[in-house]
Parts: C-alpha cells; sequence; structure tokens
C-alpha cells in the first residue's frame, strides 16, 4: 500500500538491519526506525511499533536473524525465541513464526544458519502477502454481492486495524475494501477509533484515507445505533486468535460489536491467514488475554498548538484503570471467516474443510 503516493511494506530487511514503520508515531509523524539486534524486535513487540498479528509474526522472525548476526551461538538463539515468543502473549502468530524458524533452523551448521534464516524469514513474509491478497479477493465476493443488491455504497464497520499496517501488506479486514475500491465499487468505512491505544483513528482511518477510501471515525459506543439505523451493510474485523471451534479473540470491543451486529441482523465477518488459527486450545478461557499499562488509559497523545506531540493525562489522578487488550467473540456471533484459500463457517467443520 501508499504513503504519501509511495509504495511501503511495514517491515523490510536491508544490508544486515530490520526497517519498520514505528507506528507509534501515526499518524502525527512517519518514521521508519532501524532495529540492530534481537533486543530491538522485542523492544519493538513490546512497545507496539509494530503490531498486529501477522506483522508481529514477521517481526520475531528477522528478531531470530538480527540474533545469529549478533551472535552465532545455538545457547543465544534459544534464549532469543523464548524471549520473542515472551513478549506479548495473545498473537499466536508470533510464537507460531518463532516454532517455524527453529524448526527450520534445527542441524543447519555455523556457516549457513544466517543465510537459511533471512531466507525463512523472507518467505515467512511473503508468504503473509500472498495470504493477505487473497484473503482480499476472497471478501471481495461478499462485498460485490451486498453492492450488486443494494445499488448504492456498501457500508462497512470495522473495529481496531487490522489493515496492511497491521500485516505487511494489504491487510486481513481491509483487504477485501482495498480490492473493492480497486474494482470501482463504491465503499465507506466506519472508523472504530479503538480506545485505548485509538489504532481505528489513527491507523485504519490513515492508511485508508492514503489509498483514498471514504472513511468517517466514530466513537467505539456509536456502533450499535448506525446498526439500528440501517447505516452498517456488513462488518468485518481481524483476529490475533482464532480456535479451531471458530471462537474469535480480537481486540477489546470486537464482542460487543458482534453482540450489536447479531442483534441487528448485520453480517458480521472476521479476517484472517491460517497462520492465525490455534489448533490446540480447546476452550477460549485459556487464551492467555494481555493486561497492559494503565496508562494507555488514563493519558493520550496528541498535537498542540505549537504542533509537537504531547501526551496529556484524560483521568483524575487517583483513579485506577484496567486495560486488558483483548476479549472473545464466540463463533455464534461469527457470520463467516475470510481466509486466504475460501471463506468458511466460524467453525471446527469449516476451518478442516479448508486446512486439513
Amino acid at each position: 500500500m501508499h504513503i504519501e503516493g509511495k509504495a511501503y511494506r511495514t517491515i523490510w530487511f536491508e544490508n544486515n538491519i530490520v526497517k519498520i514503520i514505528d507506528q507509534t508515531k501515526l499518524p502525527h509523524k512517519f518514521i521508519i526506525k532501524e532495529l540492530k539486534t534481537v533486543k530491538d524486535s522485542i523492544n519493538a513487540i513490546k512497545t507496539m511499533e509494530v503490531r498486529g498479528a501477522p506483522l508481529i509474526g514477521a517481526t520475531a522472525a528477522y528478531g531470530l536473524v538480527l540474533s545469529i548476526i549478533e551472535k552465532n551461538d545455538q545457547s543465544f538463539l534459544k534464549k532469543s525465541s523464548e524471549d520473542l515468543i515472551n513478549s506479548r502473549p495473545t498473537a499466536i502468530n508470533l510464537k507460531w513464526a518463532v516454532d517455524r524458524m527453529m524448526n527450520k533452523l534445527k542441524g543447519i551448521n555455523s556457516n549457513d544458519i544466517l543465510n537459511t534464516a533471512i531466507k525463512e524469514a523472507k518467505a515467512i513474509v511473503e508468504e503473509d502477502v500472498s495470504f493477505c491478497k487473497n484473503i482480499g479477493l476472497n471478501g471481495l465476493k461478499i462485498i460485490k454481492e451486498i453492492s450488486k443488491k443494494k445499488k448504492d455504497t456498501v457500508n462497512i464497520l470495522t473495529h481496531c486495524n487490522a489493515g496492511w499496517l497491521a500485516t505487511i501488506d494489504w491487510g486481513t479486514a481491509t483487504s477485501p475494501i482495498y480490492h473493492a475500491h480497486q474494482k470501482g465499487i463504491k465503499v465507506h468505512v466506519w472508523v472504530d477509533e479503538t480506545r485505548p491505544r485509538n489504532q481505528g483513528a489513527n491507523l485504519t482511518s490513515y492508511e485508508l484515507n492514503e489509498e483514498g477510501i471514504p472513511n468517517t471515525i466514530i466513537a467505539d459506543n456509536t456502533g450499535g445505533i448506525l446498526m439500528q439505523r440501517g447505516q452498517v451493510d456488513m462488518c468485518i474485523v481481524g483476529t490475533d486468535r482464532t480456535l479451531a471451534n471458530g471462537d474469535v479473540c480480537n481486540k477489546i470491543g470486537t464482542y460487543l460489536k458482534a453482540l450489536a451486529a447479531k442483534d441487528n441482523n448485520v453480517p458480521f465477518y472476521v479476517a484472517l491467514p491460517s497462520s492465525t488459527i490455534d489448533w490446540n486450545i480447546k476452550d477460549a478461557k485459556d487464551i492467555p488475554i494481555e493486561e497492559r499499562n494503565s496508562e494507555e488509559l488514563s493519558h493520550i497523545d496528541g498535537v498542540n498548538k505549537k504542533g509537537e506531540v504531547e501526551k496529556v493525562l484524560i483521568y483524575p489522578k487517583k483513579s485506577k484503570a484496567m486495560n486488558l487488550a483483548f476479549d472473545i467473540t464466540p463463533a455464534k456471533y461469527v457470520t463467516a471467516l475470510i481466509t486466504e484459500k475460501g471463506v468458511c463457517d466460524a467453525s471446527r467443520e469449516g476451518l478442516e474443510k479448508l486446512f486439513k
């Protein structure tokens, strides 16, 4: 996708350095940051300079490359892999990418291990781009059908940022939207601001603007009344972990959107690459839900009169805050899952038909 008309990906490898778009600075500043050590990669994941399940996985894969460049030693590599996995607990792509890299590097001698690691990390990146593009093509069919019936602009509600900034390119939830826009289908996106980090307002709206797609930022609690008024034709969200039974773990607030959609007969779709499927956990209660620093709730970034980005306190000083990052949407509220291999029911049977 593009920023100021120039094509970018969210992460790339150049001269033994990993380069990322620092997403903590968007939308007010566009900064490319260099990661030179595995600790840089871990910090980028922890501080959400990179975020979104697929991008976290890619950053972890390149983190292992940086680990080998830093110190070509098996014990250091193993420790690096453990530290990367522990950097954020909820998004399954992180562990998936690290496990894939470590399995690939088993038994590789020290002379060949770096080239093997670089090749595998790049393969993970290219695979994600392909998956996200195909998610878009599969989701495009749904938007086309709504457009054909409605003969007017298709209004789509999305939550958080499951756009190209959360992946390598295209995005998951946004990929069908980008494909529809490129095909000349009129779309408009309702963008939940997505407190507390405002990834919808700061990132989704930002990237949609750069592609010329009409969008409107709304407060997180606005979606329900828009659905009641018939102003939402469909919802598309991403996911950080989807269980084999179809339960979806995504940004906090997703569950409430699904409930509102169900009550108003608005189709609720979840877009995901297969790397986000957890085939092992049976009960959603066993998914580790990340609880982040309460300061993300109590403080907010903005641009002051001098044009400087400034963090300000918005809560009473004595107030406590709880900052759970994700919630669980049961499969019964999900209309269908949009994957790189097709669209399926949110169920074990549906997923196994595509992937087993």
